[in-house]
C-alpha cells in the first residue's frame, strides 16, 4: 500500500517556467486542482514529501498552505533524501510513489514502488505511469487520483468532499 509520495517542484508542481519581475522577485504558477488532491491525501492519513533541486520561499510557502510536513530544497541527491524521511516515517520503498519530469528525479523515480512523469517531461526518463497532463496543469492530480483508485480508496476520498 502507498503511504507517501514524493513531488518534484519545477515541471511537476509547476509548469517548470522560473519567472522574476524587474526587481527579481521569483513567481511560480501552481494548479489549484493539484493542491486539491495532496489536501485530499493528507485527509486519508497518507504523507507527502517535496523533494527539490531548487530553493524558493514560495514553494515553502505552497508546502505550508497544503499541509505538507516534509519539504526538502537545494537537494542534489534526491534518493538519499528519500531514504531519511522513509527511515523517519518508518516506511519503505515499497511504500512510496513519485512523481519527476527530468534527470535528477531519475534515482528516486527508479526506487519507488510507483512512478510516474508528466505529458511534457524528458522522453529518456523511464517510469510505470506517463500521465496524460503536463506539470503543472494538474499531473499531481492525475497521480494522487491514479492511487486512490488503485489502492481502493475512492470511495473514502470522495465521501469526504461530497
Amino acid at each position: 500500500m502507498i503511504e507517501i509520495i514524493f513531488l518534484d517542484v519545477d515541471g511537476c508542481l509547476t509548469d517548470g517556467r522560473i519567472t522574476y519581475d524587474k526587481n527579481g522577485e521569483l513567481f511560480k504558477a501552481f494548479n489549484v486542482k493539484d493542491g486539491y488532491a495532496i489536501e485530499s491525501w493528507i485527509k486519508l492519513g497518507k504523507k507527502v514529501a517535496i523533494i527539490t533541486g531548487r530553493s524558493s520561499e514560495i514553494v515553502e510557502r505552497r508546502a505550508e498552505d497544503l499541509g505538507i510536513t516534509h519539504i526538502y530544497q537545494g537537494v542534489g541527491d534526491k534518493l538519499s533524501v528519500a531514504k531519511q524521511v522513509l527511515e523517519f516515517e518508518g516506511l519503505s520503498f515499497e511504500n512510496a510513489a513519485a512523481i519527476g519530469d527530468d534527470y535528477n528525479d531519475y534515482g528516486l523515480l527508479n526506487a519507488v514502488s510507483h512512478s510516474f512523469k508528466p505529458r511534457d517531461a524528458i522522453k529518456e526518463l523511464k517510469v510505470h505511469t506517463r500521465l496524460k497532463s503536463k506539470g503543472g496543469a494538474g499531473a499531481v492530480r492525475e497521480m494522487i487520483e491514479m492511487l486512490i483508485k488503485s489502492e481502493n480508496l475512492y470511495d473514502e476520498w470522495a465521501k469526504r468532499w461530497l
